[in-house]
């Protein structure tokens, strides 16, 4: 039995995890030839939403060996919106590397995962990314990183830390960032070193299921780590549920993580994590043990949604055109799949049949759901997004979060006045470079549609990022969306010339020849009010008016929305209509 390491490595978003883990493979020449080691694709960034935002949304395993030990590396998502993935992934590791960026030092959702870690128990590894930055100030971002254990009340072992330097891109790691190397060798000898080798413990079999994958030929499989006890292929063994009820499975197959692959084994040691096919009905966070003698793990505890969403099937007069799956049995099918493995998601069902409340962390989180499913084929429409309210000792209470923003000095009085407008309180200001530090609480309903504001007041320079912090009692109204909507009354393509002559109105999301139906909005009116308005009229010509002056015309570019830009900035009244080629906003009722 070879000796094992897991470890899980955790970060601030875009601090360089993915990468770090993808040279970690090079180095140890776990991955196949035909990869070339110059190709800057990241090899576990696998599915194509992951790639284009360039974040990592679901954990993923792979394994290295190293000097004869087998070294478990678990990717984990810095977002908080992700952080039921987080959780889940902890509870398999013994130890943690903590990437920080030498310039950026640590950031609010370092903090968020670091506090899970240090709540577990496990012992962590600093290492200080992007020395070869500019501006950087790695001694700076190490302290910095002291100080925010202590604040997290981190024990006496866990504050002895080692720390290593490097730059992850171009793949080396040494314990001075001075001293430049061109391998990843004092990391992985950390690693062995430093963190503890899995406890070897004998008796009933205890292993926790902590995420899941699917595969058509076997269904549904069971990836977790085995705690006590080692686990065989056919062996008879129990689940136990929730609800504590023990249900009895049999082990068809059993696997290990290789490489970036998976291998197929008899018997999997305690300490290890594998993968088990053959258990049907099972839940994340259920326990395979004993089934005349079942000893559970605790479950996975997972953060309370914040933002909930209405989903419903696409009824526009466009229905059916680009997408496969456009039913509510579709619908419904496709949310209840998506509960089984996205732990911090919720659906319930609403009086209507076709529409359902799905609750989740934030817009980020919701998004990626969204837009996965449009990928799949499936049309839906999506309303608002709600923030959840909570009764507490009588008064209403209502979640806050923590919001990070790092914008040029000379426009930080714009992103103030605007975050300020929405409630949010100044806490911290402090200069770093040349950029100024803002730290906020802001209600999370004031960070709807707020970055969108802040990008267009600081030239798109401003970097935000927030986190859950709890629930405050509620901060009174907030300014919603002033201007109105222009919403078309006919069904056809819009022409240049009506396009033209109503551009004073306000401004317009379509361009010329877009195919528009009754009800869509089409622009941002200059008014508080919404007005229907006929962009399909053409121009009436007769034999003595030319149609060559149509030339002249000069008309402004449309304004085009991302999903998320989509769905913080429509009304209550309104939906995103979501199809697999078009996002479009419609009003719900529309009368012209």
């Amino acid at each position: 039995m070879t000796d094992i390491r897991n470890v899980a490595i955790i970060a601030h978003v875009d601090h360089g995890k993915t990468t770090l883990v993808d040279k970690i493979i090079y180095a140890a020449q776990a991955n196949d030839s035909k990869r070339s080691q110059d190709n800057n694709e990241l090899i576990l960034d696998s599915n194509d939403l992951e790639r284009e935002r360039g974040i990592t949304i679901l954990s993923k395993n792979v394994s290295i060996n190293y000097k004869g030990t087998k070294i478990n590396i678990i990717d984990t998502p810095g977002h908080a919106d992700f952080g039921g993935e987080v959780e889940r992934v902890l509870s398999m590791a013994d130890g943690v590397i903590l990437l920080v960026d030498a310039f950026e030092g640590a950031m609010p959702q370092t903090r968020f995962v670091l506090g899970k870690a240090l709540g577990l128990g496990l012992k962590p590894i600093v290492v200080v990314n992007k020395v070869d930055k500019e501006n950087c100030r790695p001694d700076e971002v190490h302290e910095e990183v002291f100080d925010l254990m202590f604040n997290l009340d981190a024990t006496e072992d866990q504050l002895d830390f080692p720390t290593l330097y490097g730059s992850s891109k171009n793949g080396w790691m040494n314990y001075d960032w001075k001293d430049e190397i061109d391998n990843l060798e004092p990391l992985l000898d950390t690693i062995i070193e430093k963190i503890p080798a899995p406890e070897k413990k004998e008796g009933v079999l205890r292993m926790k299921i902590t995420s899941l994958d699917f595969s058509s030929f076997t269904g549904r499989i069971a990836i977790g780590r085995i705690h006590q006890g080692s686990i065989k292929v056919g062996q008879s063994l129990g689940l136990t549920k929730s609800d504590g009820t023990v249900k009895r499975v049999r082990i068809k197959e059993l696997h290990i993580f290789e490489g970036l692959g998976k291998r197929s084994v008899e018997e999997v040691g305690c300490g290890d994590i594998c993968a088990v096919t053959g258990i049907e009905s099972f839940d994340i966070g259920d326990t395979i043990t004993d089934f005349d003698n079942p000893e559970p793990l605790e479950r996975v505890g997972v953060d309370e949604p914040t933002m909930n969403m209405l989903f419903t099937i696409n009824n526009s007069p466009f229905f059916g055109r680009e997408g496969k799956f456009v039913t509510s049995r579709h619908l419904r099918d496709r949310l209840m799949k998506e509960i089984e493995k996205n732990l911090a998601l919720k659906v319930e069902p609403t009086d209507s049949e076709d529409k359902f409340l799905v609750y989740g962390r934030g817009v980020l989180h919701l998004s990626v759901l969204i837009e996965t499913m449009r990928r799949e084929g499936y049309e839906l429409q999506v309303g608002q997004p709600q923030v959840i309210y909570k009764e507490i000792d009588g008064k209403k209470h209502e979640p806050i979060e923590h919001l990070v923003i790092d914008v040029p000095e000379d426009v930080s009085g714009k992103a103030i006045e605007l975050v300020t407008k929405r409630k949010g309180e100044l806490t911290i200001m402090q200069p770093k470079g040349d950029v100024q530090h803002l730290e906020f609480n802001i209600p999370a309903r004031g960070l709807i549609g707020l970055r969108n504001q802040v990008l267009t007041a600081t030239a798109g320079e401003a970097v935000m990022t927030h986190r859950f912090s709890g629930y405050e009692p509620f901060k009174g109204d907030i300014p919603e969306r002033l201007n109105g909507s222009l919403v078309s009354m006919e069904t056809g393509p819009g022409t240049s010339y009506s396009i033209d002559k109503l551009q004073d109105r306000g401004i317009f999301f379509v361009e010329p020849g877009d195919e528009l139906y009754v009800g869509q909005v089409i622009g941002e009116h200059s008014r508080s009010n919404d007005l229907s308005v006929n962009i399909q009229k053409g121009k009436q010509l007769t034999n003595m008016r030319k149609s060559g002056t149509d030339a002249s015309m000069k008309i402004a570019p449309a304004k085009k929305f991302s999903l998320e830009e989509a769905l913080e900035y429509i009304n209550k009244d309104e939906y995103v209509e979501v199809t697999p080629l078009s996002l479009r906003m419609r009003k719900i009722t529309f009368k012209p």
